[in-house]
């Protein structure tokens, strides 16, 4: 069965047209606080996980980059610059509220070349084989139907192409396992209603994590979508991992 999250919003089941609009409320709502948020949240590990990202990926000048549900800017500002002024890179979100905020923070950093552009991880607004890399950061658990989008990261790159997914996973030691429940179910909502005055939006966002498919379960469906060379490397005892795969 093809893309069985598609009726999941956390834990409250939904149609797939009400999952998106859906989603796509619960950025509008966290978008300013979005990157503060994720500091909090991770007590700055995301960064660190970004980075380990965009050494998977190796930018290199010349390059054509799409990063996608990269709204605020993290991934892309790393691309730009580690790969220079000479890559073109272009993010494509479906909230503009979070395009907003990147593009914002990109001109107060003078990277007036990246593009941003408003579309659906399910249906890309690029052409066939356009694409050298596609990158996407904690959003593909977020996408209504996951194999439609794995699907069209396929389309868009070209032979040769390269896929980077960095996303929370399944942690498999047991103790770690209940720690990191407790935190993420009592804590982080209380974070979010204190610092963004939105607890349902980051309960959704918990609920959420438990919702995407384990490792093994996304290797397969991204194979099953034609990538080759799929890998999945775990990092900070599997709460998040990196998978990436090859267009050939």
């Amino acid at each position: 069965m093809q893309n069985p999250e598609s009726h999941w919003f956390g834990e409250k089941s939904v149609s797939p047209d009400e999952k998106t609009g859906l989603v796509r409320g619960v950025f509008d709502s966290v978008a300013t606080r979005y990157d503060l948020m994720n500091d909090l949240m991770s007590g700055g590990l995301h960064r660190l996980w970004k980075d380990r990202f965009i050494r998977m990926i190796r930018p290199r000048p010349g390059w054509h980059y799409l990063d996608v549900a990269g709204g605020t800017g993290d991934i892309a500002f790393r691309l730009r610059k580690k790969a220079g002024p000479a890559a073109k890179i272009t993010v494509c979100d479906l909230t503009p509220d979070m395009l907003a905020v990147g593009r914002e923070r990109a001109l107060n950093r003078a990277f007036t070349e990246i593009e941003w552009v408003s579309g659906n991880a399910e249906s890309l607004p690029f052409p066939e084989s356009s694409m050298d890399n596609y990158s996407i950061s904690f959003g593909l658990r977020n996408v209504t139907r996951i194999d439609t989008a794995i699907e069209e990261a396929f389309r868009v790159l070209r032979f040769g192409g390269r896929f980077f997914c960095l996303e929370f996973s399944n942690v498999e030691e047991p103790l770690f396992s209940k720690l990191y429940d407790a935190y993420s179910y009592k804590i982080i909502p209380k974070i979010g209603e204190t610092i963004a005055n939105d607890r349902e939006s980051y309960r959704y966002l918990v609920e959420s994590i438990r919702k995407f498919p384990d490792r093994e379960n996304l290797c397969a469906r991204m194979t099953r979508a034609g990538f080759k060379n799929v890998t999945a490397t775990p990092m900070t005892g599997g709460i998040v991992a990196i998978h990436t795969g090859i267009k050939t």
